[in-house]
């Protein structure tokens, strides 16, 4: 099947390099032509474990190519998605769908024949029913279908959850839209991946309410690792204790300093929005974003508090700026609210990240960025560690403790385990324990 995936950004290319990999002729459009000539050159705009290797793979067995031209991109296509992005809307925190709108009114001027047109971008409920009015107000005559199907990947891990997804979601309102789809991904239905076929409507609410129900997850454990530090317990026990009920889980249930990345932050808001338009709110969804707004710059006063209250002149080493291990991805990422507050209180930063350091120069001013994570701890008079990074579980403590000034440590992440940290004299603080 010929598909044309409009957008090069996260979705786009992960979900257009897998589909090239299940056979599929995959053209990934984008209108950056920086990006698009990076792309020929396997250079990716972004970093995800195995991407490279994906796409060099696919685009040399002739299944995968890139283009700025749309038309060129949907010669053929049966499959059309749209992947572009969907932020936060400046002022009220609504989804911009600017970007979509755009896609849908250029993807009108190019259709030829019969074609799907599947939104792949996270966006709110009717938002394929204003895709379908567009397409035909300004292509009366085209012959085509409008569906849902939202992305259900993990930064990180994002090649694995296509090709082994828990379900795919499908909304559609004809049956030629669902026979097309259903070929796309008759790959992993032999595999035995199910497939919810569902409205557009129900299809587009799905991937909010999922988002917005991890995040319910995550803000509830934070809150309960406050709690079992005021009562002397222990929230890894607690997690694994709920977690063991399978009508819970034990996903989602680490505790640490609050959710980022590019999911979470703004489909909740959207979420919310949403709600208080149709006036309906999501009451508990409202407080979950705003705990987890506020516990971000808690957990920089907790390093404060950890380097006895005063952090004017002090230096801080911080290990991990990404919002999460395996993404240079720096979106809402807790680091940023942490560095900040404790550049507030008057320390300075050293700083080091395995893969986010060009991007959070971006969003980061005066941080003494480092190539390895002693370097950021040498003379500080704090550790900090923020992201759990493979290359963090089992750093040498003794050249620890050697290097910092003051042998204080705050494990946002409870990396570490509190005798083990004991033992080498270091003062140790983790979360909820």
């Amino acid at each position: 099947m010929r598909v044309a995936m409009i957008g090069s950004g996260y979705v786009g290319l992960v979900s257009g390099a897998c589909f090239a990999d299940f056979g599929h002729d995959v053209v990934c459009v984008d209108k950056d032509p920086g990006k698009i000539e990076r792309l020929k050159q396997n250079i990716m705009p972004i970093y995800e474990p195995g991407l490279d290797d994906l796409v060099e793979s696919n685009v040399k067995a002739g299944r995968l190519s890139f283009t700025t031209d749309l038309a060129e991109g949907m010669k053929g296509a049966q499959a059309i998605f749209i992947a572009v992005g969907t932020p936060s809307r400046r002022g009220d925190g609504h989804a911009d769908l600017s970007y979509v709108y755009a896609a849908a009114k250029e993807i009108a001027e190019n259709l030829d024949g019969f074609a799907v047109v599947v939104t792949k971008s996270t966006v709110p409920v009717g938002t394929g029913d204003e895709v379908e009015r567009i397409i035909r107000e300004a292509n009366p005559s085209a012959d085509f279908g409008v569906a849902s199907n939202p992305e259900f990947l993990r930064e990180g891990a994002a090649i694995s959850d296509f090709k082994r997804p828990d379900r795919i979601v499908v909304g559609v309102e004809d049956d030629r839209a669902q026979a097309v789809l259903e070929e796309l991904y008759r790959p992993l239905y032999l595999n035995q991946a199910p497939i919810m076929v569902t409205s557009r409507r129900t299809s587009e609410l799905t991937k909010y309410a999922a988002n917005a129900f991890l995040a319910v997850k995550i803000t509830f454990i934070n809150e309960i690792a406050d709690l079992c530090e005021k009562v002397g317990a222990n929230v890894q026990d607690v997690a694994r204790g709920i977690g063991l009920d399978n009508r819970i889980g034990s996903k989602f249930l680490n505790a640490g300093p609050g959710y980022g990345g590019s999911c979470f932050p703004k489909d909740t808001l959207a979420l919310i929005k949403t709600a208080q338009d149709n006036e309906s709110p999501v009451r508990i969804v409202e407080t979950v974003a705003q705990v987890n707004d506020n516990r971000k710059r808690a957990m920089g006063r907790r390093v404060v508090a950890a380097m006895g209250g005063d952090a004017r002149g002090k230096k801080v080493g911080v290990l991990g700026l990404t919002f999460k291990p395996n993404t240079d991805d720096m979106r809402d990422s807790p680091a940023i609210a942490i560095i900040q507050t404790l550049q507030d209180a008057g320390a300075t930063i050293a700083a080091y990240d395995p893969e986010g350091v060009e991007q959070a120069k971006l969003v980061l001013n005066n941080v003494e960025y480092c190539d390895s994570p002693y370097q950021a701890l040498e003379g500080a008079d704090a550790m900090v560690l923020v992201t759990e990074w493979d290359a963090f579980r089992a750093l040498d403590l003794s050249r620890v403790k050697s290097l910092l000034k003051s042998p204080v440590v705050v494990d946002l992440r409870n990396v570490y385990r509190p005798e083990e940290m004991a033992r080498q004299g270091l003062q140790y603080s983790g979360i909820g324990r």
